[in-house]
């Protein structure tokens, strides 16, 4: 369902993970967001009626009130009646020194271009840092910027061939078809042609994005060159199945100008969402599970950056924990592995969890869970044959910003030990991991 942004006053709302959002009618506090109830009732429909929906909020009742509660995700929802929600990770809350909002903005969008369908996102582009836009309309100045840059290089039109019974004679004449239709009407011509026309898959899709942008952005910018590229697209049709439509296309030569502004138009036609809800009320949404964008955004910088011997393996699932006859059962599937000489040497695995390196006494120690041990220990008894290094990565905070001071040993021969160790995420960090503490060959910290 595309939901249709309604009229009235915009209002935008800027929650971390696990934020809570309460109804407009109810009392106002200190720790709990205040939506609009027609905002609070729409989003708690969706995540009542389905699951595939409901991952990213969670009902319950807290300071004597009904509230939805943000969940593990990043981005921004969008509800009927107007309101938008940006969700920034918790972690730059604590991580980073100058204003939190900005700069939590500023480390997602840093994260975001780890992944693949985000790998054009421009970080750098002049105005965003100094004009704090929401995410949405960050999203938005991009496409439309991308669009401005292709209209500027030349909107591309091919040649379409027609058959057309004129009054004129043009192109070539259909002697069959003349015969059928102009026997009697024999002041007509029965032509096939070629037409030079903009109406090609490719804009129509731009075409149709922009309209659907139109319509939520709310910065007088961003608005004012909308309207400005949809003149320059007029005589374009939209698209009627964008779906067939980026099937059909072809980046041929001369057309690299269009690969960027057709990476946002899908994104915007698919409903903004990578990681798409598909239930009877889809929120129009750009939402991203921050452990997936965690592991994608170590994996990304230490392929970069370790040294020319070590080679870095994702997703791993060559082996299972048990076999039951001749089928695997529970393969382990470590998010990341080190191997040199083709030799797996250490396995690494992020978590998306704030550690305290302060409390490492009693229940709290540090914040870890057993169970992730339990799964550290299956994965160096199966890839690593019981000896080596394991890792664990979490965010880095202040009440974790170095490597815990001793490695957690599994076996009095100490051939298997695990680290647990911070990665920064603060978008100025220079240095956002150090590897030393495992002994990686390297001269300064990654």
């Amino acid at each position: 369902m595309k939901l249709q942004a309604k009229g009235g006053k915009p209002v935008n709302i800027t929650v971390f993970e696990y934020s809570l959002l309460s109804a407009s009618d109810k009392p106002a506090h200190d720790s709990v967001k205040t939506i609009s109830t027609a905002a609070f009732d729409y989003l708690k429909k969706c995540c009542l009626c389905d699951e595939t929906e409901s991952r990213f909020l969670k009902l319950k009742i807290a300071l004597g009130r009904e509230v939805l509660q943000v969940q593990n995700y990043a981005g921004v929802v969008l509800c009927p009646d107007g309101t938008q929600i940006e969700i920034l990770p918790k972690v730059a809350k604590v991580a980073v020194d100058d204003d939190e909002v900005e700069g939590a903005r500023q480390s997602l969008f840093m994260m975001l271009k780890s992944l693949k369908q985000f790998r054009h996102l421009q970080t750098e582009v002049a105005g965003i840092k100094t004009q704090k836009m929401p995410l949405l309309e960050v999203f938005i100045a991009q496409f439309l910027h991308s669009v401005n840059q292709l209209i500027k290089k030349g909107i591309r039109s091919e040649y379409v061939r027609k058959q057309s019974n004129n009054t004129f004679l043009k192109g070539k004449l259909l002697h069959s078809q003349q015969l059928k239709h102009n026997f009697i009407n024999q002041h007509r011509f029965y032509v096939e042609f070629d037409n030079y026309l903009t109406d090609k898959p490719a804009n129509r899709v731009i075409h149709s994005a922009l309209a659907i942008v139109s319509k939520y952005t709310k910065l007088n910018r961003n608005h004012k060159l909308c309207q400005e590229l949809l003149f320059a697209f007029n005589e374009i049709p939209f698209s009627k199945d964008h779906k067939r439509d980026f099937s059909a296309i072809t980046l041929q030569r001369g057309m690299v100008h269009y690969d960027v502004p057709l990476k946002w138009a899908r994104l915007v036609l698919d409903g903004l969402s990578p990681q798409a809800m598909s239930g009877q009320h889809q929120a129009y949404s750009l939402l991203f599970p921050m452990e997936a964008l965690f592991e994608s955004f170590v994996a990304h910088y230490l392929q970069k950056n370790l040294p020319a011997t070590t080679q870095l393996k994702t997703q791993v699932q060559g082996k299972s924990l048990v076999h039951y006859g001749d089928k695997k059962y529970f393969l382990l599937k470590p998010d990341l592995m080190l191997t040199a000489a083709g030799l797996p040497s250490i396995i690494l695995d992020t978590k998306w969890k704030l550690l305290d390196q302060t409390k490492s006494d009693g229940k709290d120690k540090f914040g870890l869970l057993q169970a992730d041990f339990y799964q550290m220990l299956a994965y160096g008894y199966k890839y690593l044959s019981s000896s080596g290094q394991l890792v664990l990565i979490y965010p880095k905070s202040a009440q974790f910003d170095k490597p815990l001071q001793h490695s957690f040993v599994f076996d009095a021969e100490h051939q298997l030990r695990l680290n647990v160790i911070p990665f920064d995420l603060g978008y100025r960090a220079d240095a956002r991991i150090d590897l030393t503490v495992i002994g990686l060959d390297h001269q300064q910290p990654l």
